[in-house]
């Protein structure tokens, strides 16, 4: 799946690589992937809709 998350490092929005969609422990979902700049860790929580459940 193909999300956009702010990159903390870059300081900017960018579209998430090889993203994931899992749960929070306090079962949140999020997308979770590297940023394809820089690298670096990217989250983004997520609606129920985006989710895809």
């Amino acid at each position: 799946m193909e999300f956009v998350g702010y990159c903390v490092k870059c300081r900017k929005q960018q579209r998430i690589r090889q993203g994931t969609v899992e749960k929070t422990a306090r079962g949140r979902p999020m997308a979770r992937g590297t940023c394809p700049v820089c690298g670096t860790k990217v989250t983004r929580f997520l609606s129920e809709k985006e989710s895809g459940k």
